[in-house]
């Protein structure tokens, strides 16, 4: 599925807005994180999910991955730790108050860590997935790697883990926007700056973890918007920007990210980068 390109139901948003977090989380929500569709299929489909599958997703979101598990027949359980506020918005998509007819009674949301998602009446998971990309930040999967050891102590051994990076430079159109948050962050030699995807990101994060690399894929993954603004919107919504919003101010953020985002605007308004995305699937010993 190739992600549309996404209207605008918010008012506009200015600094004061873009800097509360409800407002980020409802951007992220609406605006970006559909441009991950196409990858959530492809390791769906190559992993067969379906009404056999107890799956685990840690950095949830606001829950459109666990949408899309759901839709197969799996049996979830969420875990976010970063932002309650996409939490929330998960909460209205998978369990709704008062439960409507769709409602499934094996969905979990845990705000919390690994630990915190115990398997029901003690089944242990058969699918982990970290669908969060890294490889874009500095020092973006130091973390993961604590998360994944937690993680895969609940699962069957041979159990699939999915981790998602970002694919080379030069075939991410976005990764020149996102050059400006190491421009404009340079001044504080921020350790969360952006950086060039490597190579080897994901199989790295694997081995630390005790994993066992066992395929892998590419998946095209391009970013369309609306306008300028939702472009803007939506790529700050993912964070990548804190630090040099930190070392400068938003108003500095806003107007480099504009221009930067001119190349890729076509002739009715709308905003299209071509992207390409790598998974890896490793297992559990």
């Amino acid at each position: 599925m190739t992600p549309t390109l996404v209207r605008q139901h918010l008012p506009h948003a200015g600094a004061v807005t873009r800097a509360d977090p409800g407002a980020r989380a409802r951007d992220w929500s609406e605006i970006q994180e559909r441009m991950l569709v196409p990858l959530y299929e492809a390791v769906y489909e190559r992993l067969e999910v379906g009404p056999g599958t107890r799956l685990l997703g840690l950095g949830c979101g606001s829950g459109l991955a666990l949408l899309m598990a759901a839709s197969r027949g799996a049996a979830l359980t969420g875990v976010e730790a970063s932002s309650p506020e996409r939490l929330a918005l998960a909460r209205r998509r998978l369990l709704p108050e008062p439960p409507d007819t769709g409602t499934r009674a094996d969905t979990r949301l845990v705000e919390g860590s690994p630990e915190d998602a115990a398997g029901v009446e003690g089944r242990s998971y058969n699918l982990v997935t970290a669908f969060e990309p890294i490889g874009c930040l500095a020092g973006d999967s130091e973390g993961l790697g604590e998360l994944l050891t937690a993680a895969t102590a609940l699962t069957e051994r041979g159990t699939p883990v999915v981790l998602v990076g970002w694919g080379p430079p030069e075939r991410c159109a976005t990764s020149s926007v996102l050059r400006v948050a190491t421009k404009l962050a340079e001044p504080m030699r921020s350790g969360a700056s952006w950086r060039p995807a490597l190579r080897d990101d994901l199989e790295e994060v694997a081995q630390r973890a005790g994993l066992r690399p066992d395929g892998s894929g590419r998946v095209a993954c391009p970013f369309g918007y609306a306008d300028v603004d939702s472009a803007l919107r939506g790529l700050l919504s993912t964070g990548l920007f804190d630090a040099a919003i930190s070392a400068t101010d938003q108003a500095q953020v806003d107007k480099e990210v504009t221009e930067a985002l001119h190349p890729y605007r076509r002739e009715d308004g709308t905003v299209w980068m071509p992207n390409v995305f790598r998974y890896l699937i490793a297992r559990t010993l």
